[in-house]
């Protein structure tokens, strides 16, 4: 990476993406000057709160928008917001000028017009354009501009969506590239695509082709909008937002000028006839139903007589909503027990009724599409399959689509549809390649046409997928995973629904550490799926506490202890990389862990009093351990208690990495937040490998931990009746309130005491029996399994 240095960044325009934007490079702890359009009308030499309205309340929409577009609120303290008549001069202090204004070539021209005057040279100029040719908008710009320009696609929103398209133009410095693919890698926390300046660059174009397709289709084989919603969800490894969402979602009128955009700029494209509109979308988008932004488009949000919220859905024959119907294929109905998505994928291109005959012509379609795609908007095929998994939520990209499914075989069968491939793909069959990605080694590589070889993909140790170490598996059982990732460090992955944590998995962590510390320097803990973990397998729970079976239950609760003892107390470093959720005992094993690397975006907190209970796997114990090293000589012993309990106590959820440091979960000096999620698994095997070549020495349990005993615990009980009175909590709510302030006090202690781990440890199992015979925490527990979704406060 180049010496170029970011420290300020200017934004260029307000809206919707521009202020999410700004708020993004803020959130990775850039100052920021956001700028916009005065007001109409506004006197030049009105107050500064006149004539910066449009952009103030652009991001003070933003702000409060959901989800939130910040890692934490005040992030919104290194924005600083102006306008272009007044503030253009500020730029010359910034290192880097996006520029997010409409999407009209003549204004962006007038913009860069006013940059180009003011920048600094060596600074760099960038456009958001999702479509604009970027070499068109460099035009009459000076040597040192063109030089310095490119186009950085972002995608909304641009915190939670990880691609980030690179767009030079024939103008732009190599290494100003370099510098950006990496840094938007590295600061940004995203998937960096080099694309080509071709209409509607890599994701686009693939993923707009993807919807339009999927559109005619629905009209070949006479199918609903649930139906199609049904079929290219979750099941084939897509968003919850499927395809018709998806378009509401980023607004009818939006996708229609992307496909109207490649029909129109793509003469040559064989399949350009699939970008023709419609006529059902043409009278949507003259009826204004352009999706969420106008409050309908294929959903219309509404309520039933009864005054209850309902979705309805577009019938596209008679353009009239009505309710959602449930559809039913018996293709879908057997592939969803499968959860391997390899094999759910295969299951269901192999289906033999319309969901069956679905499938094979929507894969077909892509397939051909993709083949021909290369080189015309990618040398590197495994780029598309990067952008569509990053742009638009894909688990699998589309090339690795076709190896699941078998490529010559695929081929064959799309070819004998009527479908065409690219040549390419023929000669790299012809000469005995029969997929595009393959692993040695713990490395994965793609087919190269221009060379018909096969490389290594870039990032090299950086991005440890340990899916990839296969042949380096070195125990498992029935969920877990074990292996060597090289260098002496092992690599625990487990799959489980929702990565929860059961006996399996406590058992896998467990013959981990013992492996570990015979014949290596530490261990890994991370898993690879959409989530870390949901917790600990509460339908286990439910089970033994019905059958009141507490002995076994009483042994489980102990096995998760030692377990979580097991591994901070164990003779080598154990580092834990979470990511997405890593809730109840996930967030103990992250609290339990020499040192954590979570992704930007990990959702963590102990939850368990979401469902009557409290956390039993030492996240009782931990909370309580850390008020008491907390505590100051100048502030009361019960406030560091107090912010602690209420954690607990309100079931709160970090909804960032960042948060999670605020909320105590993550150590400050300690653990270290992981921008770009693919990196976290190398990072935490590089802190294991330094943290045992430091010199590492198991620590000690603690028997030094300061409880409060009665004095605590009667101003939490005072407050518990205080929330119950006011009506904040229920009758249940302060029963478990009451045993947790109850264990974090060190029980009914006539004074303060130092007690050790296992003492709290004693009393955090003993809390958690109880309450799982409380008959309102069995009622709980059985509302979240059946709802399938993960405890939350």
């Amino acid at each position: 990476m180049s010496k170029r240095i970011i420290k300020k960044v200017a934004v260029l325009g307000s809206g919707v993406m521009g202020s999410r934007i700004a708020c993004h490079f803020a959130g990775a702890g850039l100052q920021v000057i956001l700028l916009d359009i005065v007001p109409k009308d506004i006197a030049a030499d009105a107050k500064s709160s006149e004539r910066n309205k449009i952009v103030n309340d652009a991001l003070s929409a933003a702000i409060k928008s959901n989800p939130s577009p910040v890692y934490y609120k005040d992030v919104v303290k290194k924005i600083t917001t102006g306008n272009f008549e007044d503030n253009m001069k500020d730029i010359a202090s910034c290192d880097w000028i996006i520029e997010v204004v409409i999407e009209r070539l003549d204004i962006k021209q007038k913009v860069f017009e006013q940059v180009d005057q003011y920048r600094k040279p060596g600074t760099l100029i960038t456009s958001n354009t999702s479509g604009i040719p970027i070499h068109l908008m460099a035009a009459g710009r000076s040597d040192d501009f063109k030089k310095h320009f490119c186009g950085t696609h972002f995608f909304n929103p641009p915190r939670y969506l990880r691609l980030l398209e690179i767009i030079p133009t024939p103008y732009t410095d190599p290494e100003v590239i370099n510098f950006l693919m990496e840094y938007g890698d590295l600061f940004l926390g995203k998937t960096t695509v080099l694309c080509k300046d071709t209409p509607a660059f890599i994701a686009n174009r693939v993923g707009v082709f993807s919807m339009m397709s999927i559109m005619n289709i629905k009209e070949k084989l006479k199918l609903s909008v649930d139906e199609i919603e049904a079929l290219t969800g979750p099941i084939i490894g897509r968003p919850k937002s499927a395809t018709f969402r998806t378009g509401d979602v980023v607004g009818l009128d939006t996708l229609v000028k992307v496909a109207k955009g490649v029909a129109e700029n793509c003469p040559n494209d064989e399949a350009k006839d699939q970008f023709t509109i419609p006529a059902w979308l043409d009278k949507m988008i003259a009826n204004n139903w352009l999706g969420d932004k106008t409050g309908q488009g294929f959903f219309k949000k509404t309520k039933n007589v009864n005054g209850e919220k309902e979705i309805l859905t577009l019938n596209l024959d008679t353009l009239e909503y009505g309710p959602r119907v449930k559809p039913k294929f018996a293709t879908l109905e057997a592939a969803k027990p499968i959860d391997d998505l390899y094999s759910r994928l295969k299951m269901l291109v192999a289906g033999q009724d319309k969901a069956g005959e679905f499938y094979r012509l929507f894969h077909y379609g892509l397939f051909s599409y993709i083949s021909h795609r290369i080189p015309e908007i990618s040398d590197e095929l495994y780029r598309v399959d990067d952008a569509m998994m990053a742009g638009f939520g894909w688990e699998i990209g589309a090339f690795e689509s076709w190896d699941v499914l078998g490529v010559a075989k695929t081929t064959e069968a799309l070819k004998a549809s009527g479908y065409k491939v690219a040549p390419w793909i023929e000669e790299m069959l012809a000469i005995g390649n029969k997929s595009f990605y393959k692993v040695e080694n713990g490395k994965k590589y793609c087919y190269d046409p221009a060379s018909k070889s096969y490389k290594a993909l870039p990032g090299g140790e950086a991005f440890i997928v340990m899916s990839n170490f296969t042949d380096k598996e070195v125990w498992k059982n029935g969920s877990c995973r074990l292996y060597n990732l090289g260098d002496d460090v092992l690599g625990l992955q487990w799959f489980t629904k929702m990565g929860s944590i059961g006996g399996d998995v406590l058992s896998g962590i467990s013959t981990a550490i013992d492996k570990a510390e015979k014949n290596y320097k530490g261990l890994v803990i991370a898993n690879e799926g959409a989530n870390f973990s949901a917790g600990a397998n509460v339908g286990m729970i439910f089970m033994l506490a019905i059958e009141q079976d507490y002995d076994e239950l009483d042994m489980a609760i102990r096995m998760f202890q030692n377990t979580m003892m097991r591994t901070r107390y164990s003779s080598i470093p154990v580092v834990v990389a979470p990511h997405g959720l890593a809730l109840g005992g996930a967030c103990e094993l992250s609290l339990h862990a020499d040192k954590c690397h979570p992704a930007a975006e990990t959702y963590t907190g102990l939850v368990e009093l979401g469902v009557g209970l409290i956390p039993g796997g030492g996240g009782t114990k931990e909370f309580t351990l850390r008020a008491y090293d907390e505590m100051h000589e100048d502030e009361p012993e019960t406030i560091t208690l107090k912010n602690r309990f209420l954690t607990i106590a309100t079931a709160k959820v970090a909804t960032s990495a960042h948060e999670g440091f605020q909320n105590g979960v993550y150590r400050k000096g300690l653990d270290e937040i992981v921008m770009n999620q693919g990196r976290r698994i190398a990072d935490a095997k590089k802190s294991v490998i330094e943290i045992f070549d430091s010199g590492y020495v198991a620590p000690v349990q603690r028997n030094d931990i300061k409880v409060l005993g009665r004095s605590a615990l009667g101003a939490l009980y005072s407050g518990i009746h205080g929330m119950n009175t006011a009506k904040y909590a229920t009758d249940h709510d302060s029963v478990v309130a009451k045993k947790l302030a109850y264990v974090m006090c060190g029980g009914d202690l006539s004074e303060p005491t130092f007690v050790s781990e296992q003492y709290i440890l004693d009393l955090e199992r003993e809390a958690f029996l109880s309450l799982c015979g409380e008959k309102k925490t069995l009622e709980r527990i059985q509302s979240v399994l059946k709802s399938g979704r993960p405890i939350r406060n």
